[in-house]
């Protein structure tokens, strides 16, 4: 995909503008990002033409000082690549060194693709058509965890709204046979298509130590479930010699771009892809041309985005991967309750649309 025909795009702000966004989630923990508001002159000058993008960062502290110390100025004229590089140079933690690192690129990510979404506004036009691709039907696949102790209520419940719904699930040391057996049971191991083992995060609340106990379970018990972050070591990784479970191993935490692609243990055969861990979508579309390249398949996840975020991850999972199991289920999915009227996979794309919007 052609990065010039995005970078070329001119650009006009006048103003900006952010707004705390807070939600309880179906994880049993509390949501906050930022979504930003860039505004600029419509095309033919006489109004006021809106794009907006969705600060991801998980940190609520990080959210919190933002509030209070807002961003750089960022008014001006550009062109949509210039504005990027311009991003690439400022301080948007202007209140404090965010939590982690990788935050940086969430916030930069937040606000380039509310540029993006003000720059396609005002010429008119969309993604799809600058790029020369076309939004397809998205399908998705619902995340969930399945509780402490893990039971299979959650998705009996899921199931039952949408009876063909297939999965992502985080596999917990709490899982043994049983628990395996259970979800055969009213679900079928073959609905199950990622198992995120979370064994490639560091200092998070999600991390799972590397158990090889349980990744023997969950490769014998779901044995066409994509695996995803499998940690590597002297113990696990006699588990993952055999080319066959190799190809079923995906990455997802450690890619950030190309350069973590290619340093990957083995030439992958999944990828998931996370738009705000590249920062910039000069970044994220060169990962994607590289591995549409070498036949790397890749599927789009999301982070309990919000407002804005959603969509938007939606829409590059149509224009890029759209048969593949993305985690980009409709919000409604991350409530806490299991609530009636469920979107079901695959997502329509709207007819008409302009911006960076699904």
């Amino acid at each position: 995909m052609d990065y010039d025909r995005v970078a070329d795009l001119s650009l006009t702000i006048e103003s900006v503008a952010s707004e705390r966004r807070e939600r309880e989630t179906s994880s049993e923990f509390t949501r906050v990002t930022t979504e930003f508001a860039l505004s600029g002159p419509t095309p033919n000058g006489d109004g006021t033409v809106t794009g907006r993008g969705e600060d991801v960062t998980y940190e609520t502290e990080d959210h919190d000082r933002l509030a209070e110390t807002g961003l750089p100025e960022l008014a001006g004229e550009y062109t949509f690549g210039s504005f990027s590089e311009r991003l690439a140079t400022l301080d948007l933690f202007p209140g404090g060194e965010p939590d982690r690192e990788v935050f940086r690129n969430y916030r930069r990510w937040g606000i380039e693709s509310a540029a993006l979404d003000l720059a396609l506004r005002q010429a008119e036009t969309d993604l799809a058509s600058v790029l020369d691709r076309s939004l397809e039907p998205v399908r998705f696949v619902a995340s969930t965890r399945l509780g402490e102790p893990p039971t299979t209520d959650r998705l009996e419940d899921l199931r039952e709204q949408v009876p063909d719904l297939e999965f992502k699930l985080d596999p917990t040391p709490e899982w043994d046979a049983d628990l395996v057996a259970a979800i055969d049971e009213p679900v079928g191991t073959d609905a199950v298509r990622i198992l995120d083992l979370k064994g490639q995060y560091e200092g998070t609340e999600v991390d799972v130590p590397a158990d090889p106990e349980l990744y023997d379970l969950v490769l014998e018990g779901f044995p066409h479930a994509i695996i995803e972050d499998p940690a590597l070591t002297d113990e696990t990784r006699p588990l993952f010699e055999d080319p066959d479970v190799r190809s079923r191993v995906s990455w997802d935490a450690p890619i950030h771009g190309l350069d973590d692609v290619e340093s990957l243990p083995w030439e992958p055969d999944w990828v998931n892809i996370k738009p705000s861990r590249f920062g910039s979508l000069e970044s994220l579309l060169e990962t994607i041309t590289y591995c549409n390249e070498r036949g790397i398949r890749l599927y789009g996840g999301g982070q309990f985005e919000l407002g804005v975020g959603r969509g938007q991850i939606q829409t590059l999972a149509s224009l890029c991967y759209p048969d593949s199991p993305n985690d980009v289920a409709p919000r409604a999915y991350n409530e806490p309750a299991v609530g009636d009227g469920l979107p079901v996979s695959p997502l329509e794309p709207a007819g008409e649309s302009v911006g960076f919007r699904w």
